[in-house]
């Protein structure tokens, strides 16, 4: 009867590990064959002696003990020794003193306790188990998508579940403001720190990391999915606003408009998702004072000075370009700084510099598109900028032949001289008395 309670206890012991995921067989069989040997070790006092032959597809065990064979009445340990009567009688008639006689046990005659105690150290160690491979999953995962069902929610966290019932915390400070979430409600966040404190896996979720954002452009622009849109650098103020900078390097790529989708069908997605979260996507350049112009849209810049071992850079802009480029609430030039990683100061321009000065796109009919971009890819991004930067600079910097950059320097020259000449020479009403005073300018003052 002893015989017939075993074997539903081991077919569920083994149902349970297979049930487990990310377990190997191989792990499998040598757990299960452990904790034969500690509750037999324990119950015989050594199991080296003992054969463990496990069938994990019959859902069954077999157990062999290897006694030495002893003349009869010198058996001093039953649990390693066997009378040479007590083997022969065991169907092994042959045997003889000195060798080895095995002979089959059963776990379940040993008793409910015996039974009892099996089941209990399985179960730890299928726990273990358990919570080692979650710990192992989820620590591989860090830094992707994981979406989870809400089962409870308190006040400084929310508690998800995954499709295999795994346990995801939400903690309220990686949760987007404006984010409210009901029993049921499927989730959307990314892993983002998994420990194993004391043998307790424990999977911290979250939707205001930077990575999020990373991770829902990629689902959601297959080119950056495939690598063909690199994405540089990000800036985030959950809830309220975000920076992107992206880059391609297949020159048939826009990666802005790509980023953006037909009438802003990809990253409509992601601006929902974010609880309505408004997100600028700008060209990533290596060029700081370029980079520093993009980060500060929609605001024009005029001009920049740049302390690149401090990582300070002063801003000059038109008066009023100077609330766009701070934002509202201080967002926009926040968020460029963080994009860019500069102090970012704003300066105000005087109205006088602006009426003398000249962006430099006025001259498009004048200078080719890409020789302008060469300009303001080094921060000249008015005519004026460009004619107080030193000749040898700009052909530096910007990489152009010296005759380009002289007949540029040309151009801009002759625009102001043409501005000046009315107002320091202005023409004369009546053309006759013009020419006798022209070299009186020579002569002495009357006295």
């Amino acid at each position: 009867m002893a015989k017939k309670e075993e074997a539903p206890n081991m077919v569920e012991r083994f149902a349970e590990f297979k049930e487990l995921k990310n377990i190997d067989k191989t792990t499998m069989i040598s757990v299960l064959e452990e904790s034969f040997r500690n509750v037999l070790a324990k119950m015989f006092g050594t199991d080296e002696n003992l054969d463990v032959i496990m069938n994990p597809d019959k859902g069954d065990v077999q157990i062999f003990q290897n006694l030495e064979v002893v003349p009869d009445g010198e058996v001093t340990n039953p649990n390693i020794q066997i009378s040479l009567s007590d083997a022969r009688a065991d169907e092994d008639p042959d045997v003889e003193i000195g060798e080895e006689h095995t002979k089959e046990i059963f776990f379940a005659d040993f008793g409910r306790r015996a039974i009892l105690n099996l089941r209990q150290t399985l179960q730890s160690k299928i726990l273990d188990l358990q919570k080692e491979a979650v710990f192992t999953k989820f620590k591989e995962l860090e830094g992707e998508l994981v979406t989870g069902e809400v089962y409870q929610t308190w006040s400084k966290e929310t508690l998800l579940l995954d499709d295999d019932k795994n346990e995801l915390l939400l903690p309220k400070n990686q949760s987007i403001p404006g984010d409210y979430f009901r029993k049921g409600e499927t989730v959307l966040a990314v892993i983002h720190n998994v420990d194993n404190k004391n043998n307790n896996p424990k999977i911290t979720v979250s939707r205001t990391s930077d990575v999020f954002l990373r991770r829902l452009f990629e689902r959601e622009v297959p080119e950056v999915h495939d690598g063909l849109i690199n994405i540089r650098a990000v800036a985030r103020i959950p809830g309220e606003r975000a920076k992107i900078a992206v880059e391609s390097y297949d020159d048939r790529i826009d990666p802005v408009g790509a980023c953006v989708g037909v009438k802003g069908s990809r990253i409509h997605g992601i601006v929902r998702e974010l609880r309505n979260e408004n997100i600028d996507v700008i060209n990533y350049t290596s060029n700081p004072s370029l980079f520093i112009q993009r980060a500060l849209s929609p605001a024009k810049v005029s001009s920049i000075h740049l302390d690149e071992e401090e990582k300070k850079a002063e801003v000059f802009l038109r008066p009023e370009e100077v609330s766009l480029a701070i934002g509202k609430g201080g967002l926009n030039i926040k968020l460029a700084s963080m994009l860019t990683g500069y102090v970012i100061d704003v300066y105000r321009d005087t109205e006088e510099n602006f009426d003398e000065d000249i962006y430099l796109d006025e001259f498009k009919d004048e200078i080719d598109g890409w020789v302008i971009d060469a300009f303001k890819e080094i921060g000249c991004i008015t005519a004026k900028n460009v004619l107080n930067t030193p000749r040898q600079l700009l052909i530096d910097k910007t990489d152009l032949e010296e005759d380009t950059v002289d007949n540029v320097l040309e151009i801009l020259r002759a625009e102001f001289e043409d501005d000046d000449e009315p107002a320091a020479a202005p023409a004369p009403e009546t053309p006759a008395p013009a020419a006798p005073e022209a070299p009186a300018e020579d002569a002495e003052p009357e006295a």
